[in-house]
């Protein structure tokens, strides 16, 4: 069982925890007719008794609403068509947090700190020491800061989190996080301790050139509560008896980087016995705990560790290491016995031997080891970096390879889908994606992790939400982020271009009411709702996706003309814009406006049926045809011809359904000529590129997607592969032929938005695709192609595992399927014979297919 998108449901934030599970059975054709589920508490446990329904994914909460730091256990059996029920799944605890913000009772508190410089500010210490009686049952630490922070209890290091707690929209949420610190605590003196750092509450956000954005001082809200055996609670938490010293951190920032002093350390701060009769009291802040909220989904945590690929000497003498992979992270050092100063510099490419940081930009990406004579091992903690390359300089002695190890961070997400193939490029760009969304998905979904702006994009995020989906289990990290847009809406209804939203830049143009972007609002709930089934979601950011599509149709006017003026983004980074302008697309930025104004219009509509509200069905519908309308009279001929001839605007007029029946056969034949006049080569940007490939097999023309989804010339998907990139570029040609980086000044090489086509891998390639909410039903749709041997795609689905694998062999093509319980499946072969519906169960296909495999 899971209890809503948690897979560790302790301190959450929500009275009535909606509950899945996963049935598990080899019988075909099994389907969950009947539930039985079992809530236990100190006060015994309540059955529902047998309750007949199918419904296992997100069903309500069975008994009586839970209070603040209520925990319950529970549990679970089903029955199948026939027979008696499973057995019980295994029990699984859950624990709220504090509903209540009353039952808040610490204090934020704020340390003393230096003026602020250049390069980021020292991270500081503090530490509360308290007199804790025994009889200890259960103890809990809640904690969260302005900053970023990590907490010690008595020595001892409490979770594994990294930057907690996060990026959240400060104004109106800040996240804090529940841990159980039972085994930590002990009769007598006990002591907090907290390492604050400046994040992005403090340090720099943005284009590099602003810090203090939320506000000029850190500050940390810790509270730790002791439930004893004799039924009383002891609660204590950060107050004014505090204090704070600069640590030996005495630089920290999430751009710039970090710099440790190992002679600043200070053992046994966080002990109970240590003087810190110098150190600084701290100050009181004001906060409202309205604001508090309980995570929606893992924390940011170290997930794997890479060795050194390859010790490189460049050009100048200095020595790179290679980690063999674009990776999000930091260093982790075993520092040799020694004097001087450890250098660290990142980079995610090289140029002409050398480190390539011109993209960075402003971000520093330079962490600092001062030694002091002593053998230590050494990681910072307040800071990451974009970087296959880091140089190092100032190593005590002969440098040992084995000394350093990549350290990969992002939020915790669970795998949960996979694709492979007999291509192996078409392998490797898949994975570059995966690690793309790996490097991107740190506590928010990133447009870039390297330089200095690392912002929440919305638009990119509106393409890539059904990849990442498929990839990870996101439904929690987005919910909560799709809670901050909501918060950051402006108050006509506006969605930011990033979420969470601060004015970085005061020199950035106003766009306002960008199409594309601010269709996240409505997009990212919807595909959440498609892959997960999840419709309280949708009702919750109801009013959010409406206000955004009535603020885009405002900007279109009473005519849905969108009148010329103003900023707009459009089809950003088409392949044929210059480097100097990635707003020039071939497509004008009003007909992209209109065709997602049309596209989140339909999503309204068809949320609106979900959630019972037929007025609302009816007058976004009415809406959704008038932009429709508009778009196939305005930029498209009777007989389907754009006006504009471009790939985007014959992909978004068919896949959005915008066009007439009579224009729909020959607009998609223009789309397939139109992708061979452009050499079968991108001709589209970030808008428009998804749905290029769809369009053209949907059209007949899947031979067509092939050719450009397989092209190895720039600007392809491929190209960047070929050029041994390890993630997705943000431009289709970030390093151009001979090794050198893209001139303009705006380029990543960690990006995920391009990277949005393995959903066309994962649901036209492999054929792998929902076809109800949650994957209530599948969608088995291959599509194969003359010198591609085979392909698979599996995905566990709220389910259970689903799977998908074809051969062609000759002219003989093999399907095999394998479809979760309690799911059906609709099977597509790609011979046109008539559809095959199938139970749940492995299932084996095959038909002749002309042309044959290799």
């Amino acid at each position: 069982m899971t209890v809503e998108h948690h897979r560790e449901p302790l301190g959450i934030g929500t009275s009535r925890p909606r509950l899945s599970w996963v049935a598990e059975t080899a019988e075909l054709g099994w389907r969950q007719t009947a539930h039985e589920i079992e809530v236990t508490s100190g006060e015994g446990t309540r059955s529902t008794g047998r309750v007949p329904s199918a419904e296992q994914v997100l069903v309500p909460w069975p008994a009586e609403p839970l209070g603040s730091r209520e925990r319950r256990t529970v549990r679970v059996r089903v029955w199948g068509p026939g027979g008696g029920p499973s057995a019980w799944s295994e029990p699984t605890a859950l624990e709220t947090g504090l509903l209540d913000p009353a039952l808040w009772t610490a204090a934020l508190v704020a340390p003393v700190l230096p003026p602020a410089g250049t390069g980021g500010e020292p991270a500081v210490l503090l530490r509360g020491e308290v007199d804790l009686p025994g009889g200890v049952l259960r103890a809990r630490v809640r904690a969260t800061a302005h900053g970023v922070m990590t907490l010690r209890l008595n020595g001892s290091a409490v979770g594994d989190d990294v930057l907690h707690p996060g990026w959240t929209s400060y104004a109106h949420r800040l996240r804090y996080r529940t841990w159980d610190v039972t085994d930590l605590v002990r009769p007598g003196p006990n002591v907090l301790g907290v390492q604050l750092a400046d994040g992005w509450f403090r340090g720099y956000v943005g284009f590099g050139g602003r810090r203090e954005l939320y506000g000029d001082t850190t500050a940390a809200l810790v509270q730790l509560e002791l439930d004893h055996a004799d039924g009383s609670r002891t609660v204590v938490g950060t107050d004014g008896t505090w204090r704070s010293t600069p640590g030996p951190t005495t630089r920290a920032d999430l751009l710039m980087g970090e710099t440790y002093d190992a002679a600043r350390e200070l053992p046994g701060w966080d002990l109970p016995g240590f003087d810190d009769s110098g150190w600084d009291p701290v100050r009181v802040r004001p906060l409202d705990p309205a604001l508090l909220v309980a995570p929606d989904g893992p924390p940011v945590r170290r997930t794997a560790l890479l060795d050194v690929a390859e010790v490189l000497t460049t050009p100048s003498g200095r020595t790179v290491l290679d980690f063999g992979q674009n990776l999000v992270g930091r260093l982790r050092l075993a520092v040799p016995a020694g004097s001087g100063t450890i250098t660290l510099r990142h980079a995610e490419v090289l140029e002409g031997g050398e480190l390539g940081t011109r993209p960075l930009r402003a971000a520093r990406a330079t962490d600092e080891v001062v030694l002091d004579g002593r053998a230590f091992t050494w990681e910072p903690e307040f800071t990451v970096h974009g970087f296959r390359y880091a140089e190092v300089a100032g190593w005590p002695g002969e440098f040992d390879p084995s000394a350093v190890q990549a350290v990969v961070v992002h939020t915790d997400l669970r795998r949960t889908g996979e694709f492979a193939c007999a291509d192996p490029l078409l392998d490797r760009l898949h994975e570059n994606v995966v690690w793309s969304t790996r490097g991107n998905f740190l506590d928010v979904p990133t447009d870039c992790p390297q330089r200095d702006e690392r912002l929440g994009w919305t638009g990119d995020l509106t393409v890539f939400a059904p990849t990442a989906a498929f990839l990870y289990d996101t439904g929690g990290m987005l919910t909560g982020w799709l809670a901050d847009l909501a918060a950051d809406q402006f108050p006509d209804g506006d969605v930011p271009l990033w979420v969470p939203w601060k004015e970085v830049d005061e020199g950035f143009p106003d766009v306002g009411a960008e199409a594309g972007w601010g269709d996240a609002a409505t997009v990212v709930p919807w595909t959440l709702y498609e892959r997960y089934g999840d419709t309280g979601l949708l009702a919750r950011q109801w009013d959010s996706m409406t206000r955004w599509v009535d603020v885009l149709a405002a900007r279109a006017g009473a005519d849905l003309d969108f009148p010329a003026g103003g900023v707009s983004l459009g089809d950003w980074l088409d392949a044929a814009a210059p480097d100097d302008q990635p707003w020039a697309a071939r497509l004008p930025w009003q007909a992209v406006a209109t065709a997602y104004l049309a596209q989140s219009a339909r999503i309204l509509r068809e949320a609106a049926v979900v959630l019972d509200r037929p007025a609302d069905a009816e007058r976004y519908g009415t809406l959704f045809d008038r932009v429709a309308h508009r778009f196939r009279t305005e930029y498209v001929t009777p007989s389907g011809r754009s006006a504009f001839a471009s790939q985007t605007a014959y992909a978004l007029g068919l896949r959005f359904g915008l066009l007439a029946p009579g224009q729909v056969a020959h607009a998609g034949d223009l789309l397939a000529a139109q992708v061979a006049a452009d050499g079968f080569r991108i001709g589209s940007g970030f808008l428009g590129t998804p749905h290029v490939c769809d369009a053209l097999a949907d059209a007949g023309h899947g031979e067509t997607a092939w050719d450009l989804l397989r092209q190895r010339e720039c600007p392809s998907w491929l190209y960047a592969v070929t050029m041994g990139a390890t993630t997705v570029w943000e431009r289709w040609n970030s390093m151009l032929p001979d090794g050198s980086i893209n001139p303009g000044e705006m380029t990543s090489f960690n990006h995920y938005a391009f990277g949005a086509v393995a959903d066309f891998l994962h649901r036209r390639v492999a054929g792998l695709a929902p076809a109800a909410p949650g994957y209530r039903a599948l969608r088995v749709a291959p599509l194969p192609t003359p010198g591609l041997a085979w392909a698979r795609a599996a995905h566990e689905t709220p389910y259970g595992r689903a799977e998908v694998s074809w051969t062609l062999t000759g002219t003989q093509f093999v399907l095999e399927v394998d479809v979760p319980p309690s799911v059906t499946a609709d099977v597509h072969l790609p011979d046109g014979s008539p559809v095959r519906s199938v139970v749940s169960g492995r299932h084996r296909f095959t038909c002749p297919f002309p042309g044959g495999g290799s």
